[in-house]
């Protein structure tokens, strides 16, 4: 969409290790303007959904829940590879399985968290985190693009380029994504991004490193899809004959294997097999375009004004005021 666009080249003209600009009304009102103009200029409202066709050798995770013993290594390990706080209970301490946890809640700052489970008097482990969805709705509805999936597979989040509008948290199936509320000033998206960088340099993903009984495996999605089935075929009377996350909300770079249904794990069982972003595509075709390009301006003026910009009245001819933005 052009009016995204002209917001990236805005945000690529501005100069990163100023800390103050000056800009005068006349400017300000010109800026807005200009996004304005791109905005009609642009195609249909429908283009603002993003475009999907799919990385076919991009990676993912697979967790087998038959194997998993509840060590929480997994969670150490991404707690150090993301320079998180360590949290106050240690990660021995398994008094935390007295309540279901979600990554990220309050003050307790982490990407994953592992839940335990009592079925049929077994322990059942799962990992939670994001889902590194396919076509990811969190992406879908983040107009200034600052979300994105990657050809590798990680879901990942440029914090230069977010506003905070949060609309990635609502948009979310799996009520993953979290604001960093107790952050006054720099607050972020928190969420796991499959360590992203770690990918980029060949490296396995810390989770996966540090598990010590083969629990996750990373690789090729495709790959992971087989080798899940093979497992379920192999052992028919050890696995539920499913594979989460294959086709769940037009399928997920997390894929999960459970000797027990899924359904008495936490799972959402209602996902469907569609892209969430689908379910949008046609609706956003058919809204007024002042709905889509306001919120496209002010957050084009908000890249442009992040760093505590000081808008100054310079023309002689208008009162002499100063607003902070």
């Amino acid at each position: 969409m052009q009016v995204v666009r002209l917001i990236h080249v805005m945000a690529a003209t501005s100069q990163p290790e100023v800390t103050k600009m000056t800009m005068n009304r006349r400017r300000f009102l010109k800026l807005g303007g200009a996004v304005v103009a791109a905005g009609i200029a642009g195609t249909t409202v429908a283009s603002a959904t993003h475009s999907f066709t799919g990385h076919p050798d991009r990676y993912g995770m697979l967790s087998d829940m038959t194997r998993c013993i509840g060590c929480r290594r997994c969670e150490a390990a991404c707690n150090r590879a993301n320079n998180l706080p360590k949290p106050e209970i240690p990660f021995e301490d398994e008094s935390v399985f007295d309540e279901k946890r979600k990554p990220y809640v309050a003050d307790v700052q982490s990407y994953t968290v592992v839940n335990r489970y009592e079925v049929n008097g077994t322990k059942v482990y799962r990992k939670v985190q994001c889902m590194h969805c396919d076509e990811p709705a969190c992406v879908s509805a983040c107009f200034v693009s600052a979300l994105q999936k990657s050809p590798e597979g990680p879901v990942t989040w440029d914090e230069k380029v977010c506003i905070g509008c949060r609309y990635c948290i609502t948009a979310c199936p799996f009520y993953i994504p979290a604001f960093e509320y107790s952050s006054t000033f720099t607050p972020k998206i928190q969420k796991c991004f499959m360590c992203y960088e770690r990918i980029k340099d060949g490296i396995v993903p810390a989770c996966a490193e540090a598990c010590p009984v083969e629990a996750i495996t990373f690789g090729k999605r495709s790959k992971l899809l087989k080798l899940a089935w093979m497992r379920i075929w192999g052992e028919p009377d050890k696995y539920i004959d499913h594979v989460y996350g294959e086709r769940e909300a037009g399928g997920t770079g997390w894929l999960y294997v459970s000797g027990v249904p899924f359904s008495q794990l936490g799972f959402q069982m209602d996902m469907g097999t569609t892209p969430y972003p689908e379910f949008t595509k046609d609706f956003l075709s058919l809204v007024n375009l002042t709905l889509v390009t306001w919120p496209a301006i002010f957050g084009g003026i908000y890249l442009m004004t992040k760093n505590r910009v000081e808008i100054t009245d310079e023309e002689t001819d208008e009162p002499n005021t100063e607003v902070e933005v």
